[in-house]
């Protein structure tokens, strides 16, 4: 224990372990895969270097960077397998603007101030609080996402009302979404063109 290597005074398997543990927790308060890849790897290190490190010496910031390196891109892989943060089916939403449009089925009776919705294609955990534009909206109707609210309390109108002007810009702006990702499929969703 006395070659360990240590960052103000606390052992550096120990810190990458806090850290690492702290970016995960990071995640599960603001989801969408920012944080987990590193908090992965960094954990990973952590632990491994609270084994390994009384054997390794000088060696521990060494190895510990080449297993932040390989668990890392482990976790990225596995990530990136099941579609983790990529905008597509299966996927996290890549910002909150993409859920304008987005349909879905009440799953809790919505109103102006409280109520639950799950999309269609929101992603990894597709439910969210929602909020109702106009009136009430029944659990089990479909409804259509009109402000994304940052995400965290979209603002849903129902989907069986007639179509009034916002919806038909709505679907306009669907259309013109879909046509651009025919046109360009290796452009990012929302991204804009110089």
């Amino acid at each position: 224990m006395e070659h360990m290597v240590e960052i103000l005074g606390i052992p550096l398997s120990l810190l990458l372990l806090l850290v690492g543990t702290g970016l995960m927790v990071a995640e599960a308060l603001a989801p969408g895969a920012h944080f987990i890849v590193v908090g992965a790897a960094l954990t990973t290190a952590g632990l491994v270097g609270l084994l390994v490190s009384p054997f390794l010496g000088a060696l521990t910031p060494f190895v510990l960077a080449l297993v932040v390196l390989l668990a890392g891109g482990a976790t990225l892989g596995v990530y990136r397998k099941i579609g983790v943060g990529q905008g597509g089916s299966g996927s996290k939403t890549s910002d909150s603007d993409s859920l304008v449009g987005q349909t879905g089925r009440v799953t809790e009776r919505v109103t102006a101030s409280e109520g639950e919705v799950k999309l269609d294609d929101g992603g990894f955990n597709p439910y969210y609080r929602a909020r109702a534009m106009d009136g009430e909206i029944a659990e089990g109707e479909e409804i259509i996402v009109l402000d994304p609210g940052g995400g965290n309390v979209v603002t849903v109108a129902s989907a069986n009302a007639e179509e009034d002007e916002i919806d038909r810009e709505l679907r306009r702006a669907r259309e013109r979404a879909a046509r651009e990702a025919e046109e360009n499929p290796d452009r990012e969703p929302g991204s804009e063109t110089a």
